[in-house]
């Protein structure tokens, strides 16, 4: 029999529902309510009773319901004054979910009648969770080090629902996502870390509601804790699927972070619907624009993030929530870390005689962030900006986090579209951006590089389309970004012109050797491996179809490209170099050995500094490696030329030589016309990426290194001979 005792074990519980072997303990956040109400179910929400509790401390209404256990469901009611002139959202009648919900019975489904006449049946109840008897069979969680990352953005549902070895009741579930099919193709590509898409319990806004569409993405949040069930198998069991998706990629070596989303929720501003947050302390959880005199005008929200309500993390209440949701994820569902969404809403406070809630990179967040040894401990990736004032932060981060880098992004497209000038920015965003993230303060990693994201074009519709043709989103082509830097090859979208399709694979085969060869961590988009194309749709949204699941039948071409990358990848994982150059002038690495890198044209003489910003020049080539000269040194070569080039190569002790490895105008990257045993490995073709390695000669009549070293220190080996075709530094 349930029923409501007074007790006081406030001190021994955290916020939400916490079970004890007797019943369960509520502590629910609501410091202005009049009354606050359990409502108990089932499952399958039979109505076990409704609890009124008794008993508030400062903000927090407590209360021990006994009989109640694990499996059974709440949902709750806030009373008192509505007037949201002051910020109240109080009504009878009215069901919210609890913030602190770890688990939902069902998904957020938008249905304006529901939501209207019937709160009760309309909102999603929170599972009371019982004792954790997850077997998690010891596997360790795999991010150690950013050096070793390379992330691979995936969609959940978009993944597996078109994969045909998936069981069809997985397909689109945390189970599909990890079906063997797909650790199998991510650990063919190399990747090391999955970036999923928001996992967390989302809605749709109504007004795609009453278009017929919905918020497939899942930037749209509700409960920041709950696995969506939606994307389960069986949505009562969404934590267990979750969890079961974790370890499986853990087990094969692969790291699993989360785009989690604290900027906003789906209760959108004023005339947005009530679901949590706003029903129990809207003054606290949200940021309010200031009238004349600097008080709160509760009617107007601000609005930092586009999506009508902007989270405050400058309160105790919303900061302890991002905090115990982030410690949720990473200690209970074992996550590697996260990418946050539009990360500088969550930086900005408010200080007195100061900015009104502006960034600060001193915020209270960074700090927490940082004392917490779970979260110190994870991968930390920001999307370093918000559309509001003062959003774009790039750099602004703290140390130990990486930054998504759109510099990165836009220089290497305008670059290889054919946009002059650029060769200085090139070789800046090539080695890390070190105009942004300042040697000796940040990490080269600190720059997560890439060239498409979810939300722009996908690979292959950057290099067939000049402009967006977001028609589908119903908004009359007026979203998504206008500037993409795209280039379409000579005809817009779809054609079965020869040399505009080689022009387009040769392009894409650019771009992502480029990715792969910078200093950073590279970003994939799922689905650029297998040229996904989204018809030119920039901003999809909220198109839950095929224009964004992966269609994995691929032709002989597709299959040449998605190898391409995954031997791109193999050559970096098997880099110190090219994976985290310790420059001798970068104090913040105190490493054994430290590197050097070096910029040359073709024809072997460095590049002045005329040269970086000349619209006559558009080629270089990298010498980077190790000081030692038996160790590991690269040279990269970038021709964006009309016209095939000979570089003079660094040169080399006699017994090492230098081995062409990739060759981006060959279809599937091995270097054959220009290869070593054409002889003409320092020829770099047209419009195209070329890496070598200095690799040793396998012969056993090669001198010692113990010859090599008396011969160095007598000076035998000249830098540079009249004559001689080749250089050393």
């Amino acid at each position: 029999m349930l029923e409501l005792i007074s007790e006081d074990r406030l001190r021994q519980v955290g916020m939400g529902a916490t079970l004890f072997p007797d019943g369960c303990y509520f502590c629910i956040w609501a410091p202005d309510a009049k009354e606050l109400v359990i409502h108990l179910y089932t499952k399958k929400e039979v109505k076990l009773g409704a609890f009124s509790l008794q008993k508030k401390k400062g903000g927090v209404w407590f209360g021990f319901i006994k009989g109640a256990k694990a499996g059974d469901c709440y949902a709750l009611e806030a009373k008192g004054e509505n007037d949201p002139a002051k910020g109240y959202y109080f009504k009878e009648g009215r069901f919210l979910v609890d913030p602190y919900a770890k688990q939902l019975n069902k998904a957020f489904e938008y249905d304006e009648d529901l939501y209207l006449n019937h709160s009760e049946k309309f909102i999603p109840k929170a599972i009371i969770q019982g004792p954790d008897t997850f077997n998690w069979e010891g596997v360790p969680k795999v991010f150690r080090d950013r050096a070793d990352v390379i992330l691979y953005e995936a969609h959940v549902r978009g993944m597996t629902l078109l994969k045909e070895e998936v069981p069809l009741n997985e397909r689109g579930t945390y189970l599909g996502m990890c079906h063997p099919s797909v650790i199998a193709h991510l650990k063919h590509l190399g990747i090391t870390t999955i970036q999923l898409m928001p996992v967390a319990a989302s809605m749709s806004e109504p007004f795609l509601v009453k278009r017929k569409l919905k918020n497939y993405w899942g930037y749209n949040p509700v409960c920041f804790m709950a696995p969506n069930p939606a994307y389960a198998s069986d949505p009562l069991n969404a934590v267990n699927e979750f969890k079961t998706m974790v370890k499986t990629f853990h087990q094969n070596g692969l790291a699993v972070i989360l785009d989690v989303v604290f900027n906003h929720t789906a209760e959108a501003g004023l005339d947005g619907p009530v679901l949590s947050y706003k029903g129990l302390d809207a003054r606290s959880y949200y940021a309010f624009e200031r009238n004349q005199d600097s008080s709160l005008n509760y009617l107007q929200y601000i609005n930092v993030t586009g999506c009508g309500n902007s989270f405050n993390s400058d309160t105790f209440i919303s900061t302890r929530l991002i905090m115990d949701s982030l410690k949720y994820w990473l200690v209970e569902m074992q996550v590697d870390g996260f990418r946050f969404d539009l990360a500088v809403t969550i930086c900005r406070e408010s200080h007195s005689g100061g900015n009104y809630y502006a960034f600060d990179k001193n915020c209270g967040f960074f700090k927490a962030a940082f004392a917490n040894q779970d979260t110190h401990n994870a991968l930390m990736v920001a999307e370093p900006w918000d559309p509001g004032l003062g959003g774009y932060q790039l750099g602004n981060f703290p140390r130990g986090w990486s930054e998504q880098n759109d510099k990165y992004r836009d220089c290497m497209r305008r670059f290889w579209r054919g946009d002059k000038g650029l060769l200085g920015e090139v070789a800046t965003r090539l080695l890390g951006s070190r105009d942004v993230f300042l040697k000796g303060q940040r990490s080269i990693n600190a720059s997560v590089n890439y060239i498409t994201y979810h939300d722009g074009f996908t690979l292959e519709d950057l290099v067939s389309y000049n402009y967006k043709h977001n028609e589908l989103n119903l908004d009359n082509n007026s979203d998504g970004a206008g500037e993409n830097f795209s280039y379409n090859c000579g005809c817009e979208g779809h054609t079965k012109d020869p040399e505009i399709i080689k022009r387009r694979w040769q392009m894409k085969r650019n771009l992502i050797t480029t990715l792969i060869i910078s200093q950073g961590i590279p970003h994939l988009l799922g689905g650029d491996e297998l040229s996904r194309t989204q018809l030119g749709n920039n901003n999809s949204y909220c198109q839950d179809n095929d224009l964004n699941y992966l269609h994995w039948n691929i032709s002989k071409e597709q299959r040449y490209f998605m190898d391409f990358i995954s031997k791109l990848i193999s050559e970096l994982k098997s880099s110190r170099v090219l994976k985290e150059i310790n420059l001798f002038d970068d104090y913040f690495y105190k490493f054994e050995d430290d590197y050097i890198a070096k910029w040359r044209k073709a024809n072997g003489t460095l590049l002045s500094d005329q040269d970086w910003h000349s619209h006559d020049i558009n080629h270089l080539m990298l010498y980077v490696g190790d000081r030692n000269y038996r160790g590991e040194r690269w040279c990269l070569m970038i021709n964006n030329e009309d016209r095939d080039l000979m570089f003079r190569m660094p040169s080399i002790l006699h017994d090492r030589y230098w081995h062409a490895l990739i060759d981006s105008s060959e279809e599937d990257g091995v270097p054959r016309r220009y290869s070593n045993e054409s002889g003409l490995e320092s020829m770099c073709a047209a419009h195209s990426v070329k890496v070598l390695r200095m690799d040793v000669v396998e012969s056993s009549s090669l001198a010692s290194d113990e010859t090599m070293d008396e011969l160095i220190s007598s000076h035998i080996l000249s830098r540079f001979a009249p004559g001689n075709t080749k250089f050393q530094y």
